[in-house]
């Protein structure tokens, strides 16, 4: 048998944290059998679904990597597939109508609870076979009335429900469209899905799903019920936690190896291993690995991982995702050192891209102002001789490589009997408006020759300006 697994997301916002490391195991057991991933859109809430949030969630499922191999599937686009099995499980005597209405189910829960029992629908039009029925009504399925629901769960094991706890759940709504629970059946059933990969919230519908399964004569899938993730107060993960859309983590620089590598670790190890390449995540991923208990979201965690994917990726493939950081900061690149050249000259630096992109911004474009502190520190009357000299040292360079870079810095320090401190941090202002940079050799060589000595030309100006104030 093939395994088939899906990611199934309401479009009713944008794809959460929790909801990508759903799809991320989801996709890894597919992956690691040699399967199929089916992508899913849940869109029966007419009210909430929206485009835009179908967008979002293909926009964060595209940028993670996690390719489906079928769908995208609308369960709007099937409702007519879901009708028709509805009215053969009437037909069958195994749904049927009902016609009680509000107030009667309102009532009827407010006294339930009052006695302390489990709010259920009482099965009053259970066998009365209503037919042709002129105001509004429901279909409801008949729930067997005895026995139990017994699945083994890949993270949560042996979990029975008996059957006397499960109330004849409603499939077809008044306004006839079919409900969540059905529409989800018939999809796993039709898609051929094999394993049911989703978050703890839903144990609660297995039992009825595997009823309704049974009831058309379809197989039933493996579970996989996950744990939910929690911030590190140990509250719910919500929005004060940062966990919004993943498209914020992108916003934020972060690269999607780290989001995954995160994500993954988060309910899921193997050994102390920290690291994983997707390549690895695939070869080793296992459902039955899950942890049952719920994991702590931890920030400070994922920016290690972060700044160990800036360093250590192809620089070339890091670029490609700090052009739209550039973008997004209104750098303008055309003219200056490639964005490689950049990635490698200020990783070690940088945690996110976003931080990266800001940082390399004197390399593009000539800064305004130095920097107060900077200034006040290093471009002193006692800079002056140091910074005219190796200005006409650098201008007078007819290969600039590093090398000749460094040695027309040396060879100024030599001749003036100086420190390097005493020429480099002048310099380093001079260059980048800051007191921080690259190791200067790299930072002169990627800012350019022309620019290099123009704005040392400016802070020996600023230097003079200074005196004469």
């Amino acid at each position: 048998m093939t395994v088939k697994t899906r990611f199934a997301p309401s479009p009713t916002g944008f794809l959460h944290v929790g909801g990508a490391r759903t799809a991320l195991y989801s996709w890894l057991h597919a992956r690691h059998a040699k399967g199929e991933f089916v992508l899913r859109i849940e869109d029966t809430d007419l009210e909430r679904s929206t485009q835009e949030a179908i967008d979002a969630i293909m926009e964060g499922m595209e940028w993670l990597g996690l390719t489906w191999d079928e769908g995208p599937y609308y369960q709007t686009k099937r409702f007519d597939r879901y009708k028709e099995l509805i009215a053969k499980l009437e037909d069958e005597g195994k749904a049927y109508k009902c016609t009680c209405s509000r107030e009667r189910l309102d009532a009827l829960r407010e006294e339930q609870m009052a006695n302390g029992e489990k709010p259920q629908y009482d099965g009053k039009c259970r066998d009365l076979n209503l037919q042709d029925i002129e105001g509004d009504y429901v279909v409801r399925f008949r729930n067997p009335t005895e026995g139990s629901v017994v699945f083994d769960d890949y993270v949560r094991g042996r979990i029975e429900f008996q059957n006397t706890e499960l109330d004849d759940l409603i499939i077809l709504r008044s306004d006839g469209s079919p409900t969540y629970n059905f529409c989800v059946v018939v999809d796993d059933w039709d898609m051929g899905i094999t394993q049911v990969v989703r978050g703890e919230d839903h144990v609660n519908n297995t039992p009825r799903q595997i009823n309704i399964l049974k009831a058309l004569g379809a197989p039933v899938p493996e579970y996989a019920h996950v744990a939910m993730i929690l911030g590190d107060d140990g509250a719910k993960l919500s929005k004060r936690h940062g966990a919004v859309g993943v498209m914020q983590y992108r916003d934020d620089g972060y690269l999607p190896e780290a989001l995954l590598n995160y994500l993954v670790r988060l309910g899921w190890s193997h050994g102390d291993q920290e690291i994983f390449s997707i390549e690895e995540m695939i070869e080793l991923f296992k459902l039955g690995d899950i942890n049952k208990a719920a994991s702590a979201f931890n920030t400070e965690k994922l920016l290690w991982l972060n700044q160990h994917y800036i360093k250590n990726s192809d620089p070339k493939y890091v670029a490609k995702h700090l052009e739209w950081h550039m973008q997004d900061q209104n750098i303008d690149t055309t003219n200056g050192p490639a964005l490689e050249d950049i990635v490698v000259a200020l990783s070690e630096r940088a945690q996110t891209l976003k931080e990266l992109a800001a940082s390399s911004r004197y390399f593009y474009e000539d800064y305004q102002e130095f920097d107060a502190a900077a200034a006040k520190k290093h471009l002193r009357p006692v800079a002056k001789a140091p910074l005219e000299l190796v200005q006409s040292k650098l201008a007078a360079i007819t290969d600039w490589t590093a090398e000749n870079i460094q040695a027309a810095i040396a060879a100024t320090a030599e001749e003036l009997e100086l420190g390097m401190g005493k020429v480099g941090m002048p310099l380093r202002v001079a260059a980048t408006g800051a007191g921080q940079s690259p190791s200067l050799d790299v930072t002169l060589l990627h800012i350019g020759q022309s620019r290099s000595v123009e704005r040392i030309n400016k802070a020996v100006n600023f230097i003079a300006d200074r005196e004469n104030s």
